[in-house]
């Protein structure tokens, strides 16, 4: 089930909790991805609030909303890079993208299948995904007063599982938001405490979203036994008898 556009605005930009975890998870982001000098990046679900950063120095930034979540007008007071879409029929060329950050799109999804096939197709050889996804381990996915209660959370695992059967390949993960989802103000100003040190507890299982990185896989993977398949072919001809070659 979509969350809608809404709520999602009100949420990351009328909200204390939400532009904290924000800026938890977009920290996080530019320490995989601190520069896309001269590339195209995409932005798929609700991931505008990570797509700033990457506006003057991409060649082109685009922020694609499916149509049951809605969409809005983004950034504000700048030229519109928003588009709405069909969740599994991107209006994007085939490996048009070189980077393309994912969230509130996937645990949301009733066809993941389909939407991780238009993240494969949309990228170009070489291409590299980043994926947020609710932490089923974690505080924030128990709780649905925040984006991250809603949908389907995930364990690193099951995560990176996924990703391989649709061809991409982990690279890198993180973790965010250490601090539990409460607008209590103790907890609001102690939260970069909590995302320092938090890490250093456990990447997997404390934080409230997991930040994973992928990339396309282009070649055909080697699959197990086939070299002996190739040192010993089947000798169905064995025995017949050569025919002669001799002119009548």
């Amino acid at each position: 089930m979509h969350l809608d556009v809404v709520d999602l605005r009100n949420f990351y930009y009328r909200t204390q909790l939400g532009r904290a975890a924000q800026r938890a998870i977009r920290d996080q982001v530019l320490k995989l991805w601190p520069e896309a000098k001269g590339q195209t990046v995409l932005g798929f679900g609700f991931a505008v609030p990570l797509l700033r950063p990457y506006l003057e120095q991409s060649r082109r930034v685009i922020g694609l909303m499916p149509g049951q979540q809605g969409v809005m007008h983004w950034p504000v007071g700048a030229e519109n890079v928003a588009v709405l879409c069909e969740e599994t029929a991107w209006p994007i060329e085939t490996g048009h993208a070189d980077k393309l950050i994912v969230m509130h799109g996937l645990e949301t999804s009733e066809n993941p299948s389909a939407v991780l096939d238009e993240c494969w197709r949309v990228l170009g050889p070489g291409g590299q995904a980043i994926v947020i996804v609710p932490n089923r381990a974690g505080m924030w996915a128990r709780r649905d007063a925040t984006p991250f209660g809603v949908g389907s959370p995930y364990s690193l695992t099951q995560l990176e599982t996924q990703m391989k059967r649709h061809l991409f390949i982990p690279e890198r993960h993180r973790a965010a938001l250490y601090q539990p989802p409460s607008e209590k103000r103790f907890w609001l100003k102690t939260g970069p405490f909590w995302e320092k040190y938090g890490s250093r507890i456990s990447a997997r299982i404390a934080g409230g979203v997991l930040i994973a990185e992928f990339s396309k896989r282009t070649h055909a993977p080697v699959q197990p036994g086939l070299p002996d398949v190739v040192k010993h072919p089947l000798r169905v001809l064995d025995g017949i008898v050569k025919p002669d070659a001799k002119p009548v």
